[in-house]
């Protein structure tokens, strides 16, 4: 009896196929993404993990007196006046000053115009509540959220820092297949989910607390010093596993 069916192959065929290559498109994209805003990206194409690589990673000296500076001015004011209204306007008027010097030298303007709306919807947090403590919320938001998203990624057994690692050394995703490795891959994503989760171990409590100045100076401290910590160890830890790769990078 001849079947006149199709093979059931035949149809499935292209459309795993395409299916393939949409996760492929996805993965790629999400490890780009994860390279970039990890800074890791920064250190691969550069020699090695010098001074001069991770300021690069950082967003040069003038990345980080955006990050930097308009947290200071809210704690050195906070401090010293207590003047809500008038703290959180002057680091509000410092992330303005920023993005209006980045459009006259026409300099890229991505990363202060991010920290504007980052400092602006914090401080109309604050002016709402009329609690100085929730100029610190969106943070503690944020860094509950990237917690949660590596601590995810190391449930499913697709370590972000894996993916960004893998893309960055031209591995793909191969490095799964191998056991030593994806256990430091999931060693290293651990270890960025330990910056985000003691960020928030710190500053839940002061934030509870209502301890506006304790909160600021842990934030300031806890921000560029130890996400400059954890990618450096990230990065020499990457450049072990591919030492071919990193040289040629």
């Amino acid at each position: 009896m001849i079947n006149d069916d199709p093979p059931a192959s035949a149809g499935s065929e292209p459309m795993d196929a395409e299916n393939t290559q949409r996760e492929s498109s996805f993965g790629d994209d999400l490890a780009a993404a994860v390279a970039k805003k990890s800074g890791i990206d920064q250190l691969a194409r550069s020699e090695g993990a010098t001074g001069t690589a991770l300021l690069g990673a950082l967003g040069g000296v003038r990345g980080l007196v955006e990050a930097i500076l308009p947290g200071l001015v809210f704690l050195v004011l906070f401090t010293f006046t207590e003047d809500v209204p008038l703290s959180l306007g002057a680091s509000v008027a410092v992330a303005v000053v920023f993005v209006i010097a980045r459009a006259v030298t026409r300099s890229p303007m991505t990363q202060a115009v991010a920290g504007l709306i980052g400092v602006g919807a914090s401080a109309i947090l604050a002016l709402i509540t009329g609690r100085a403590q929730d100029n610190f919320v969106l943070g503690l938001w944020l860094n509950a959220a990237y917690a949660l998203g590596l601590l995810v990624s190391m449930a499913i057994r697709w370590p972000v820092i894996g993916l960004a690692a893998g893309y960055l050394m031209g591995e793909g995703t191969s490095w799964r297949e191998k056991k030593s490795t994806f256990r430091i891959m999931q060693a290293l994503t651990f270890l960025w989910f330990l910056l985000f989760a003691v960020r928030l171990a710190v500053g839940l409590p002061l934030y509870f607390a209502a301890a506006t100045g304790a909160l600021a100076v842990t934030t300031l401290l806890m921000g560029v010093p130890l996400y400059s910590l954890v990618l450096i160890v990230t990065w020499l830890v990457i450049r072990s596993l591919y030492p071919a790769s990193s040289k040629a990078s």
